[in-house]
């Protein structure tokens, strides 16, 4: 594959934009985020405009609960969740109930991605999963509430966010939260909390001095946060794992920060002290501006240039500080912007895991529909295959999260290695021109005839290319790649025969005769598509 394109310097300026509204505008707002737009979803965000769909798109949609579809579940009822039950008493039942229940875990989280509403809710759930980077396992329920402490902040205050990951169960136990105590400080949790979730270490200056914060911070971080336990953890009587505070194991002592903080003295504040302490670190502006880098490789492009830190995070950073760490009105601004519709910008990140293959799914409204069981378990298959490719999406590698987003100076191209390259291809093909993911005797595969039905002019083999190409594709392709893509459609006849072709499929409904030549020229044209370098970045 070819190298990932480079963006260039370009627009830098945040002010609103104010250009032409066309498809490829429409297309690289919702391709940067959704998980793969519909022709009729681009076409309707031309239609309705830039600033009515920024606004439809910046809102958090409710979700469904997980449920039981596992036979190794043995309490919730199939088909009921789980996310209030009780555990069998035995250790070795309670362990296959919660295998069960992670399980159901991997298949709610691929039914989110494909079934996704005009959101950039799920986008911005991947986004705070990779910042803060919490594996589960612990517990199912624990992990549950993650999720949703994640989703229901998705867009929120990021403070707010802060400081309830700070005493969430499943963070508590996977940062050694809950054995941090005055007898024995851990220091695991405070020094992430510096380090990844709020201001990041800056430039060494010397030793145990970071630029933002020193490793004295961290020795009185761990202190500050000293005191919380977790009750529930697989019980057979409660119904939910929760936070414990216990003010004997809470180091009272009086916390003095390093001069990064001003020398702020941090009093005893019982089991509000560690989100006294937060709200000191929030008194730094460098959070916002770090905070908003992560939001700008993700959402733009990974090249941090001088011009991009003096001109577009320095503006995002203030507006998020004006509003209180609110993300919602940084990302307005920044999805409205003229920097974010500058050219130079499609094309310059390329696919995740995740986004390759719900891409596929999504623009062609393909969809797991059948049972309850024959649909989780075809999800939880999409959940490994994901992570074939480099990507589970509730275990990243490390608590810094997938290196794509910090290691300089591969970034994106860190998802394609010679593994990995070939094994999109080969699920690509296996998705679209052979039977796909079988279950029950039931075949989730892109669905190419409704892929091509819902084109506005299914019947022209020119603009069956041409919508492809839109669809797929973050910038236009040659003439002589377009042709060559109209050849594979119409098996090298003229134009004229895949109108004939398709319009009889169409006249017969139901008629495999007539359906299949269709649905076999679109798939090789699917096929094909999913291995040009084009498709590969967004």
């Amino acid at each position: 594959m070819p190298e990932q394109e480079r963006a260039v310097e370009g627009t830098m300026s945040m002010t609103p934009y104010t250009g032409a509204w066309t498809k490829e505008e429409a297309a690289h707002l919702l391709r940067r985020t959704m998980f793969g737009p519909t022709k009729q979803q681009i076409s309707d965000t031309v239609s309705n405009g830039m600033s009515a769909t920024v606004t439809a798109m910046l809102q958090i949609p409710i979700i469904s609960d997980p449920v039981s579809f596992h036979p190794d579940e043995t309490i919730a009822a199939f088909g009921s969740t789980w996310v209030n039950s009780v555990y069998p008493t035995d250790p070795q039942d309670a362990q296959l109930v919660d295998d069960a229940r992670q399980r159901s875990l991997a298949s709610w989280m691929m039914e989110r991605l494909n079934k996704e509403q005009f959101s950039i809710s799920e986008k911005m759930c991947l986004f705070w999963q990779n910042h803060f980077a919490a594996e589960s396992g612990f517990d199912a329920r624990a992990t549950y509430d993650y999720h949703m402490l994640i989703h229901s902040h998705a867009l929120g205050n990021f403070k707010t966010l802060v400081k309830e990951m700070t005493i969430n169960p499943n963070m508590l136990m996977f940062l050694n939260g809950s054995s941090n105590n005055v007898y024995s400080p851990n220091e695991n949790y405070s020094r992430e909390l510096l380090e990844l979730f709020t201001i990041g270490k800056g430039p060494q200056v010397g030793t145990g001095d970071y630029t933002n914060y020193k490793e004295h911070d961290v020795a009185q971080g761990a202190k500050i946060l000293t005191g919380y336990s977790i009750e529930g953890i697989r019980s057979d009587t409660l119904t939910s794992v929760t936070p414990v505070f216990n003010i004997l194991l809470h180091d009272t002592t009086t916390k003095t920060l390093s001069n990064r903080f001003a020398n702020a003295i941090i009093v005893n504040g019982a089991g509000n002290e560690y989100s006294n302490y937060i709200d000191v670190i929030f008194l730094q502006n460098e959070v916002a501006r770090y905070i908003c880098r992560k939001l700008y490789r993700y959402f733009v492009n990974y090249e941090l240039t001088t011009a991009v830190e003096t001109n577009v995070i320095t503006e995002m950073a203030s507006t998020m500080v004006a509003s209180n760490y609110e993300v919602l009105p940084v990302l307005q601004e920044l999805f409205t912007s003229e920097h974010f519709y500058d050219i130079a910008i499609r094309g310059s990140i390329i696919r995740s895991p995740l986004d390759m293959m719900f891409s596929m799914f999504n623009a062609t409204e393909t969809t797991a529909d059948f049972n309850l069981l024959t649909n989780s378990n075809m999800q939880l298959e999409l959940y490994y295959l994901a992570q074939l490719l480099g990507q589970s999406y509730a275990e990243p590698p490390s608590v810094a999260g997938w290196p794509v987003y910090y290691q300089e100076p591969s970034f994106t191209r860190l998802w394609i290695n010679s593994t990995t390259f070939k094994n999109r291809f080969d699920i690509s093909d296996w998705l679209t021109k052979y039977d796909g993911i079988e279950e029950n005797g039931d075949y989730l595969k892109i669905d190419a005839l409704t892929f091509v039905d819902n084109l506005p002019n299914s019947n022209s083999a020119i603009w069956v290319i041409n919508d492809t190409v839109d669809v797929f594709f973050p910038k236009s392709i040659s003439q002589t790649l377009k042709d060559i893509l109209k050849g594979i459609l119409t098996n090298g006849q003229p134009d004229f025969e895949w109108t004939m072709q398709y319009d009889d499929y169409v006249n017969n409904p139901g008629n495999a005769t007539y359906a299949d030549p269709v649905r076999i020229r679109v798939e090789q044209l699917l096929s094909t598509v999913f291995k040009m370098p084009q498709f590969h970045v967004m």
